[in-house]
């Protein structure tokens, strides 16, 4: 159902846009968010926009350097990742939420119910 893709090799300093296409209608989905994975580390929290007023959650190490949008006509959520640095190498992944789950859950992998696979962004030093 989710579709992640723009993942590349980036210089430091540079920067890269990811996709999630949603095969439904995005806005369904009570938030849709990216997490993303470095090699040997557990998946982490990136970023995250809420149905409605589309509110939006950061994890602080990509806080004033990644933004995240939607569009609705598109059914697509994306990961504006400006500056780069090369610990943002990871594999990222884009996920969806059906409904609100509480608050201990609700930025953390188990808080996402349906997930695209992985885009590989390495951005070099």
């Amino acid at each position: 159902q989710l579709q992640a893709s723009g993942g590349g090799l980036v210089q430091a300093g540079g920067s890269l846009r990811l996709s999630c296409a949603a095969s439904g209608r995005a806005d369904s989905f009570y938030s849709m968010g990216w997490f993303r994975q470095k090699p040997g580390k557990e998946r982490e929290f990136v970023a995250a926009i809420f149905r409605g007023n589309g509110g939006t959650k950061y994890g602080d190490s990509v806080k004033n350097r990644f933004f995240i949008s939607k569009d609705a006509a598109k059914n697509t959520v994306y990961l504006q990742m400006d500056p780069l640095k090369p610990e943002d190498t990871a594999v990222y992944y884009c996920a969806a939420a059906t409904n609100r789950k509480i608050t201990s859950v609700a930025l953390t992998t188990r808080g996402y119910d349906y997930w695209g696979q992985g885009t590989l962004v390495t951005v070099s030093s």
